[in-house]
This record gives C-alpha cells, sequence and structure tokens, in this order.
C-alpha cells in the first residue's frame, strides 16, 4: 500500500521522536569501512519543512567535520549559492544525505555501496516519515537510488531531472548533484534554474499533492511549470 502524508504530529512529540532517532543512528555501526560520523541533529533543517534535500553522503572536508550536510566543502558552497539564487532559505528546508556517515577508500571520499544504502534506508525512511516534506529533492543519482529502497520506482536522474514526480505519496524531483562534477552534465546556468524551479513549485500549492501519482508535472523555468500528459 502506498503511504503518504498524515495529520502533523504535535511538535513535541515530533521533537521527543527525532531526539529518538538520533539517538539511534548515533548507536549505528552497521557498515564497514566507514568514517562514522553519524550526521542527523537540530542543524539539518526544522522537522516542519515542506522541502527535504538528500544528497549522497557527508563528504571528509565538509559534514564528516562541520556535522552540517552540505557545508565546510565545494559541494556545500555550490548548494548554499544555488539556494539563495533561487531565494530559497536555508533555515526553512530539511537537508539530509542517503548515508549519514563517510564512505572512505585510502582516505578520499567513495561512492556509496547498495549494502550501505540497505543499512542506512531506515534511517532515511525515518526522516521522511518524521519530516514528512511535501516536495522531496534527491539530489544525484545515489540519492534517487537510495529512494527507491523505500519505495520503489523508476525515476532516472539524466531522463527526469527537474521533473515533479510521483513518489511514497508525495512529490518528488530529481537533480544533479551540487558537485562540481556534476557541471559536466548540468551547466551552473541549468542548476540555477533547477534551483528557481523547485522554489516556484513549493510556492503553487496546486503542484503539490497528498497524492502526485494522479498527475505528473515537468519543469521548464523559462515557462512555468507545465503539466505533462
Amino acid at each position: 500500500m502506498r503511504e503518504g502524508p498524515v495529520l502533523s504530529r504535535p511538535r513535541e512529540l515530533k521533537r521527543a521522536e527525532f531526539d529518538q532517532l538520533v539517538a539511534n543512528v548515533q548507536a549505528c555501526f552497521a557498515c564497514q569501512d566507514m568514517a562514522y560520523c553519524h550526521v542527523l541533529t537540530d542543524t539539518n533543517g526544522p522537522l516542519e519543512a515542506e522541502i527535504m534535500f538528500i544528497g549522497e553522503a557527508p563528504g571528509r572536508l565538509g559534514a564528516a567535520i562541520t556535522g552540517r550536510p552540505f557545508t565546510g566543502d565545494q559541494s556545500g558552497r555550490r548548494f548554499q549559492r544555488l539556494l539563495e539564487a533561487a531565494a530559497i532559505l536555508r533555515e526553512q528546508v530539511f537537508v539530509t544525505n542517503a548515508l549519514l556517515c563517510n564512505p572512505l577508500a585510502n582516505g578520499r571520499n567513495r561512492s556509496p555501496r547498495v549494502s550501505e544504502l540497505r543499512n542506512c534506508s531506515r534511517w532515511l525512511r525515518a526522516q521522511v516519515d518524521l519530516v514528512q516534506p511535501r516536495l522531496v529533492v534527491a539530489l544525484g543519482v545515489i540519492a534517487l537510488r537510495a529512494l527507491s529502497l523505500i519505495e520503489g520506482h523508476s525515476h532516472e536522474l539524466q531522463r527526469d531531472v527537474g521533473r515533479a514526480l510521483p513518489w511514497y505519496g508525495r512529490t518528488l524531483v530529481p537533480l544533479y548533484h551540487p558537485s562540481p562534477r556534476a557541471l559536466r552534465q548540468r551547466s551552473a546556468s541549468q542548476q540555477k534554474a533547477d534551483f528557481a524551479a523547485i522554489a516556484a513549485l513549493a510556492a503553487d500549492r496546486h503542484f503539490l499533492f497528498d497524492h502526485p501519482q494522479d498527475a505528473c508535472y515537468n519543469s521548464f523555468p523559462k515557462r512555468g511549470l507545465v503539466k505533462t500528459a
């Protein structure tokens, strides 16, 4: 059965559940070859956020040190600039990663393994279920793959970038990761337009459904958000 947004929990209950979730994450050491940093704290964002951004994993020069997703490294600085260009306030969105710890190989960041994504998917699901965002933004192919472990989907980054799609009873938009490497596939101007489309989508309540499987939309930043057949 497809799960969807539920009525908001009282703020005090949400806070208690989040504190327990943080404690559970801190106690998790399920993965090998992992630099354990357990990046989940109050600094991820408000528990009432309507937008949730999901990245890949804490970077060894970024969140693994700062304890806050997308801070302290090049990806974090680009992410912040993209938010600012779209007039999206960091303090009003929830930001997390598919993995909450830093995967390393020979002292360098490496791509997460499928087994690691599976291990961490329970924590990602718990975050989505707790925050109940109406709009989920998957930043990169790893985030999109991780979401398929919560609810299966056939969405692909290259094909579906910038599209508003149904997933888990809410709206999912795949975007490229803000890493400088992604500029090979998606230019800086295109990424700015993508984030501007996210801001427009979030501002237009008609495009956010409790059950978005009833409709699918494609974003064209120069023309607004256009319904696709």
